[in-house]
């Protein structure tokens, strides 16, 4: 998953499959066969929290995490986010058109017709 590290993708796919909050020990618990502390995995979701990848309420003295959308969502906000920082976002989205493979370009162009209606 590109603007995350190996770790924070591992425990997004974690809260992803879980379904449910989960308490940072939990989290750890599901990480299998990776050796890590109990403050390595609370720093990530504490990141993960920070970049807006998940959401986090108080339960008794523990946080339980969940994400703060799908990941399809979450990779939208991420690309947005993107053109959103970018000295020149409408060339940025020519790039990306021009290399848009056929089904990508379906998509797109089923979007732009769907707009267009709505006028």
């Amino acid at each position: 998953m590109n603007g995350l590290g190996e770790l924070e993708a591992a425990v997004m796919e974690v809260l992803w499959h879980a379904g449910e909050p989960l308490r940072v020990r939990e989290v750890l618990e599901r990480l299998s066969g990776r050796s890590l502390a109990y403050t390595t995995v609370m720093t990530v979701l504490d990141n993960l929290h920070r970049k807006q990848w998940v959401l986090r309420d108080k339960n008794g003295k523990a946080y339980q995490y969940r994400p703060a959308g799908s990941r399809e969502e979450l990779t939208a906000r991420t690309l947005r986010r993107l053109l959103e920082t970018s000295q020149q976002p409408d060339v940025v989205l020519l790039h990306f058109a021009r290399s848009a493979s056929e089904r990508e370009l379906a998509v797109l162009q089923q979007v732009l017709d769907e707009r267009l209606e709505r006028r």
